[in-house]
């Protein structure tokens, strides 16, 4: 019978060989069938045969990978190097399958790293009693595993390599790891601190496994950090990694309060007048687990943490905290929530240098959440002061790939201009009459703010390419088209937000509702969901009966001039010409508060002044759609426009009209020509259906003697 820790020769598949060596399926058939060296199966079947993991690891040994890494002496990185590490992996996998819980595995693993990591120079009584106790309880085949791992990566890279063995594991762990790319990006951002003179200090208030405190530069060799860490495991586990790098000289506490309190005497007596490590430091992080739900009205929400960042700060010093991206862009409204008050009191003590809105999708286990990342000091250089740097890391990546971490490095660092779209300067207190500032009371999301015009774009030679190209192809339009007369704007033009406009009850916001699907039929009021938005349906086709809608206390209707909406994935708008119509989440509407004024006006023949309407249903329908509004996309699983973020131009009474003439009448062209296409893919559709069929023969007449 097998002892206790008495390890079995490993027996690998053709398939497990693939998956542990990290190559395709057709490479191992390769090997086997080319090279003759390949070893033969030891047991198993013909059809699936198995063979020795160690005789296949020394055979994998002498491939090396292509564009491979390289070790400390310049030995090449192989395929045995890729298999034996996954094979130790696979090990410690199979025992969790065997009843061993993730966390007592992972414990007994990192113990026997941090061990190793001390080498022969610690001292039993020395050491911590959870790490003797780990030690004594670990299954010697966790234990080998371990050691096995450390001969082969050393001690740090083995600590690593089973911490990210947490997600395979099924460990909560891995549910709150800060993601590689974050914290490459606050270890690159906190450099410029780090490689200052002397030895900057460093907290980390939401430790976790300590990630963001490996990713500062020379952690080993660092003394003045403290990392703080309430649950047990985790602090246990980060206890461990910092022996495996032989970082003895970081401090753990459970909470930041213990930071403030003193420390006892070394005698034994009362307390010193030091406290227990130090209450501030030059740099400070946090990327705390947040709770699911958006807890805007809690004082220790996620903001707080920014808070407590800003007052362990020292002279000089900068704080990275991350924090969902909802806390802020919640508007302040009569009652004000602990999210906007904490926001606008980070503001206004002009504590935020800048604030990065991260890429979607950051955090894989919080797919559906956004997040930021808050850059803190204390004390602002003369020239930032009052004002804060906004910086859109998800447009970046999205234009520049995995380098967006080193551009948003060197854009925070001044070494590079910020494109406006991309990045700039926005002031926190308002200088002017409805100047832009981020103590407005609206979001300050980096994505809603930033909306310049589109760089490089000469808007009249671009309408001038427009209208030869549409002279071209609607020749019976060219009347028209040719009457039509731009010029050149002498000035600037200023510009409102959407919601500044509905807080004025100049526009009236029409929510969508949820209505179930069996109520929707094909008589009543026309329904208007995300299909018809789309043009996946014609308008009309979908309707709602009376005594259905009756059902739905809260659905309205909308009027003649209300404006349909549709912001995912961009903006897409339809102005209602007839009125009576259900919006369908997540479609929703603008109606213009005067505009049924005007009408009942124009109805009685009544003289109409320009100046009555501020604007009109066309104009509005496509200065919302335009693509300075387009950009102003956030939103992690659906990205989403913001309504109340969108902006409007001011122009005049006399222009609106002008404007609404234009392109009400563009529209009914629009509408004429979809209905010639309609008809076109109608008679298509028919005559292939009955050539499909069998049911028709095509006979084309042929053509008449020439006149």
């Amino acid at each position: 019978m097998e002892e206790k820790g008495e390890r079995r020769p490993d027996r690998v598949t053709l398939g497990e060989i693939k998956e542990l060596a990290e190559v395709g399926r057709p490479t191992v058939s390769n090997w086997r069938r080319r090279h003759a060296s390949f070893p033969r199966p030891v047991g198993g079947t013909e059809s699936k045969p198995l063979f020795d993991a160690e005789a296949i690891a020394e055979w994998l040994d002498a491939r090396p990978v292509p564009d491979g890494k390289y070790d400390e002496n310049g030995r090449p990185e192989t395929y045995g190097d890729r298999f034996r590490q996954a094979l130790r992996m696979r090990r410690l996998v199979a025992l969790k399958h065997e009843g061993e819980s993730a966390g007592r595995l992972i414990r007994g693993a990192m113990a026997t790293i941090a061990m190793a990591g001390e080498g022969d120079n610690w001292v039993p009584e020395l050491l911590p009693d959870e790490l003797r106790e780990d030690i004594r309880g670990a299954d010697p085949r966790v234990v080998q595993a371990a050691r096995d791992l450390v001969g082969e990566r050393g001690a740090p890279g083995a600590a690593d390599e089973v911490l990210k063995l947490a997600e395979r594991l099924e460990s909560d762990l891995a549910m709150d790891t800060t993601p590689p790319v974050l914290a490459e990006l606050i270890g690159s951002l906190a450099g410029s601190v780090m490689a200052g003179p002397g030895q900057p200090s460093v907290i980390n208030l939401c430790a976790g496994l300590g990630e963001l405190l490996f990713a500062l530069d020379d952690i080993s060799g660092r003394t003045e950090m403290v990392a703080v860490e309430p649950d047990l495991l985790r602090r246990t586990l980060l206890l461990y990694r910092l022996f495996a790098y032989e970082s003895t000289g970081v401090d753990l506490c459970a909470h930041p309060e213990e930071l403030d309190t003193l420390r006892p005497s070394e005698q034994g007596g009362a307390a010193s007048d030091a406290p227990w490590g130090f209450p501030s430091a030059d740099i400070v992080l946090a990327d705390p687990p947040y709770a699911s739900g958006e807890r805007d009205r809690d004082e220790d929400g996620p903001l707080s943490w920014a808070l407590e960042a800003v007052r362990r700060l020292r002279p000089g010093g900068r704080g990275y905290v991350v924090v969902p991206s909802w806390t802020l862009t919640r508007p302040r409204t009569t009652v004000v929530t602990a999210a906007v008050r904490i926001r606008e009191e980070l503001l206004a003590q002009d504590a935020v240098s800048a604030i990065v809105q991260l890429p979607r999708r950051i955090h894989p286990f919080r797919t559906g959440a956004e997040h930021a990342l808050l850059v803190l000091r204390c004390d602002p250089a003369p020239e930032d002061k009052g004002r804060v740097l906004l910086v859109d890391a998800d447009r970046i990546a999205r234009r520049v790939g995995g380098a967006w971490i080193a551009y948003v490095t060197e854009l925070l660092r001044g070494g590079r201009p910020p494109v406006a779209e991309e990045a700039g300067y926005v002031p926190v207190a308002a200088s002017g009459p409805r100047a832009d500032a981020l103590l407005d009371g609206r979001s300050v999301l980096p994505a809603h703010r930033l909306a310049p015009p589109e760089k490089g774009l000469d808007h009249f030679e671009a309408v001038g390419d427009a209208r030869r190209e549409a002279f071209a192809v609607l020749p019976q339009l060219k009347k028209w088209i040719g009457d039509l007369g731009v010029g050149k704007r002498a000035g600037g033009l200023r510009h409102r937000k959407v919601g500044e406009h509905i807080k004025a009850g100049q526009l009236k916001h029409l929510p969508g509702h949820r209505i179930r699907e069996s109520d929707i039929g094909d008589a009543g009021l026309v329904v208007i969901g995300r299909e018809e938005m789309l043009g996946a349906l014609p308008v009309g086709r979908r309707r709602i009966d009376l005594e259905d809608l009756a059902q739905y206390p809260q659905a309205v209707t909308t009027e003649r001039g209300d404006v349909f909406l549709f912001t995912e994935h961009g903006v897409r708008t339809r102005v209602d010409d007839a009125g009576g119509c259900v919006l369908l989440a997540p479609v929703q509407g603008l109606r213009i508060a005067a505009y049924r004024k005007y009408l009942t006006a124009l109805a009685k023949g009544e003289p109409v002044r320009p100046e009555s309407l501020w604007i009109r249903p066309h104009p509005l329908a496509q200065l919302l759609s335009a693509p300075r509004n387009q950009g102003r996309v956030s939103g992690s699983l659906v990205p989403r426009v913001s309504l109340r973020d969108m902006d409007l131009p001011e122009l005049p009474p006399e222009e609106i009209e002008e404007l609404e003439a234009v392109l009400a009448e563009a529209d009914r062209h629009r509408t004429e020509v979809r209905r010639q296409l309609d008809a076109l893919d109608t008679l298509a559709d028919r005559l292939a259906a009955g050539v499909a069929d069998g049911a028709l023969a095509l006979r084309r007449r042929p053509p008449g003697p020439a006149a």
